[in-house]
């Protein structure tokens, strides 16, 4: 049994299974007013992301970086936890009387040892920050943001997998066409050569692309369990956390760094310039901006999104490097635009089994010892047609798909 957040009655604890299918009914009754903001958050997504590879090309200096990776990564995500504490000071100071203060020491110490599973999502986005700009180093910005398409369709499966997320037949279609519009893009794009460890280019690319894409989607899929399974707790003091470990991580990162190459590459601020500078500003932004959509949307709307950036990342890198944009990118991107078309599209939304949320319970039921203690928030309102109502009052997740 669990309590509600909002009138303290007794809840049976749903099974992923059954807040799943309460987030699919929730999806299709937002406002237009949600539905203008989403676009707005998209939107910004769109421009941040389109502007991350653009930022990293710029800062190579004859085809390689004189700046240590690490350390802008390290500097994006001190920029993150210095954000999230103004943040978290401004809440603070519009607590009503009788709310738990956000920065007692107590509240603190308790979120921490609730939120301790940000250390995942942290530690690979670290990894997945620094494959960013090795992937720079074989391709161009827009087949960078090609290839992290392929993600979408990761996600996806670990989605299915992880957190029973449920989809419809023609959405996983629409995630097939966006794979074989990725592969269009990508005929014929690997460049050719030896990299620094004498394996074929084609090879190395391979490889990284491997990791490129399956790091950050188990990052993104981690950080909306994290997130949302501690729903009460404040996303500024969730930032927090995360970001801090973030920095911890990439600071170890240098340290490492500083015993293989020497005492030289500790210095964080080396052969950094104003391109740096933008990108680690850019960079910070983007995940601030990411956290919203893992804790109040979903993980497909920020990859789509991401994926929306495309076009605007070929065509910048082509107006600003000359970097030529080929019928395949053409045919790639017009794929892409219909496969996410056709996910988003009212007629591919899942069909409840049970409309009165008979299922659900019945779910319920069948697995009161399995003591699924994920998404508690979420929980509440997936049990809520079938026992209680309440008020407009209640807190409501701000960014709803």
């Amino acid at each position: 049994m669990r309590e509600c957040s909002v009138c303290h009655s007794k809840l049976v604890s749903p099974t992923t299974k059954a807040v799943s299918r309460a987030y699919d009914r929730h999806r299709s009754k937002v406002s237009s007013k949600v539905r203008a903001l989403n676009c707005l958050l998209v939107v910004g997504d769109c421009v941040l992301v389109g502007l991350q590879p653009i930022l990293v090309y710029m800062s190579k200096v004859d085809g390689s970086f004189k700046f240590s990776p690490i350390s802008v990564n390290f500097l994006t995500e001190c920029t993150k936890v210095l954000f999230a504490l103004i943040m978290l000071f401004f809440q603070a100071r519009r607590q009503k009387v009788g709310e738990k203060p956000l920065l007692s020491i107590s509240t603190f110490v308790q979120a921490a040892r609730n939120n301790v599973l940000l250390a995942v999502p942290a530690l690979l986005y670290a990894i997945n920050n620094y494959l960013k700009f090795i992937m720079q180093l074989y391709f161009n910005p827009s087949t960078v943001k090609m290839l992290s398409n392929l993600k979408v369709l990761v996600i996806a499966v670990l989605l299915k997998v992880i957190m029973r997320r449920r989809f419809s037949i023609i959405q996983w279609e629409a995630l097939a066409l966006l794979l074989i519009g990725i592969s269009i893009n990508q005929l014929k794009s690997f460049p050719e050569g030896n990299t620094a460890m004498g394996l074929s280019v084609t090879t190395g690319a391979y490889l990284y692309t491997l990791i490129f894409v399956t790091v950050p989607s188990m990052a993104s899929v981690f950080n909306e369990y994290a997130l949302k399974s501690q729903f009460d707790t404040s996303i500024y003091l969730q930032n927090l956390f995360l970001y801090g470990y973030g920095a911890i991580f990439n600071f170890l990162g240098i340290v490492g760094t500083s015993i293989f190459k020497g005492p030289d590459s500790f210095d964080i601020l080396r052969g950094h310039s104003r391109a740096t500078m933008f990108l680690i500003v850019n960079n910070a932004a983007q995940g601030i901006l990411s956290s919203f959509f893992f804790k109040y949307a979903d993980t497909i709307l920020k990859k789509y999104s991401s994926t929306v950036a495309t076009i605007f990342t070929g065509i910048a890198s082509a107006a600003l490097f000359g970097h030529t944009l080929t019928i395949n990118f053409v045919l790639g991107i017009s794929i892409v635009f219909i496969s996410m078309h056709q996910f988003f599209s009212s007629l591919s939304k899942v069909k409840d089994d049970a409309p009165n949320g008979t299922l659900e319970m019945a779910d319920v039921q069948n697995n009161l010892r399995s003591r699924d203690s994920s998404f508690i928030n979420m929980a509440a309102g997936a049990a809520e047609d079938a026992t209680h109502r309440v008020g407009h009052d209640e807190r409501q997740p701000l960014l709803p798909t």
